[in-house]
């Protein structure tokens, strides 16, 4: 029987009914997955939304801080009434993401024997992810979400549901992501996880049975510090930073920029686990939508699902190239649309005014779709 749910916003979790399979060949006997909702589930759920985090986020997408949730929705200025996610007429799920350690199963979980799975968490891919997503909505009785919604890591899982699962998906917004996982990027990530592991505190992934203080934060954090660098472009922190001093600690204290970096770690290691750092961006890191169906192209020919692919033009993490690449290869996906911004690739997560336009045109489409079916009965 499904979950209830036609409550109104909300955090709440589930325990999928059947242990997952991975990709790797191994099973993870008990899948726990956190989720957040926003509006009404209509009779006929029709209309249920699917939002997919990126790297660090969880299912907070919408609302203030609060407990379990250190900082505000993410995503916040797109969720509510009169939004571009209207929950007046939309019903929005977001799920932390498999391997997380934001209430889904991940490495820091108990394992079966009842000890934190640490350094046996199973190596995850993307398409692991998205198959726990798929049990969740199964676990939730809906069976094709209206639209589902990502951007970066979120939005590599949003392509792989529409190429592995095309008829649950009624319409895809990408933003900010790639259909593969390049060289590059896979070095960036590569370059955080050698951070992590080689902190002492790392203890094999098996730090959980230590004391708190004997974890790998200092990794942690140098690892976001390298990734923040990505997440923003060279002219903006020029033109925040410059060659400037940070005040107050005289002229030989630490550069603007680096007590930025510093912040940012800071508030990563108190609210993130290491270890789900490491299986989250191992599975970034894996993502090719082409792997196995005769390469990108063919596989992006599967989306039957009206589409919109938006780029920030200053990401120089995940380019405007590589969302070319979406939008010239997903049928009836248009011309690519760009965000402008300072920002680099944070601008998904920051020019609102302009995101917020593109997913309420999309959503416009689709449910004027969903009524040209109700009225031709096609």
């Amino acid at each position: 029987m499904p979950h209830d749910t036609q409550t109104t916003t909300g955090p709440r979790s589930l325990t999928l009914p059947q242990p997952l399979w991975t990709e790797s060949g191994e099973v993870l006997p008990e899948v726990r997955v956190g989720y957040e909702t926003w509006g009404r589930l209509a009779p006929d759920r029709s209309n249920a939304v699917l939002i997919l985090h990126a790297l660090t986020g969880d299912s907070h997408v919408a609302g203030p801080a609060g407990p379990g949730f250190p900082s505000p929705g993410w995503w916040d200025g797109l969720i509510g009434p009169g939004r571009a996610l209207d929950t007046d007429r939309w019903f929005v799920v977001a799920p932390n993401a498999l391997g997380g350690c934001r209430g889904t199963t991940g490495p820091a979980s108990p394992g079966p024997d009842g000890r934190v799975w640490g350094s046996r968490f199973p190596r995850l891919t993307i398409r692991d992810q998205v198959a726990a997503e798929v049990a969740t909505a199964d676990a939730l009785g809906i069976g094709r979400w209206a639209a589902v919604v990502g951007g970066s890591m979120g939005g590599m899982r949003a392509v792989e549901w529409a190429v592995t699962h095309p008829a649950r998906v009624g319409a895809l917004f990408l933003v900010a992501t790639t259909a593969a996982a390049s060289a590059e990027q896979i070095a960036w990530c590569a370059t955080q996880l050698h951070a992590i592991r080689a902190d002492p505190g790392w203890a094999g992934g098996d730090y959980h049975e230590l004391p708190a203080e004997s974890g790998p934060w200092r990794g942690l954090g140098l690892a976001r510090r390298i990734a923040h660098v990505t997440y923003r472009s060279e002219a903006e922190l020029a033109a925040r930073f410059g060659r400037d001093r940070q005040p107050g600690e005289g002229p030989d204290g630490r550069y603007a920029v680096e007590s930025y970096l510093d912040h940012h770690a800071a508030k990563l290691t108190a609210r993130f686990d290491a270890g789900s750092y490491v299986s989250l961006t191992e599975a970034m890191n894996s993502h090719d939508v082409g792997r196995g169906r005769g390469g990108v192209a063919a596989a992006l020919a599967r989306v039957t699902a009206p589409t919109v692919v938006a780029a920030v033009d200053s990401d120089r993490l995940y380019p405007p190239s590589q969302q070319r690449v979406l939008a010239d290869g997903i049928p009836g996906a248009g011309p690519l649309r760009v965000v402008e911004s300072s920002y680099g690739h944070d601008g998904f997560l920051i020019e609102l005014a302009q995101v917020a336009p593109l997913l309420a045109e999309l959503l416009a489409r689709t449910r004027n779709t969903a009524l040209d079916r109700t009225v031709t009965g096609r």
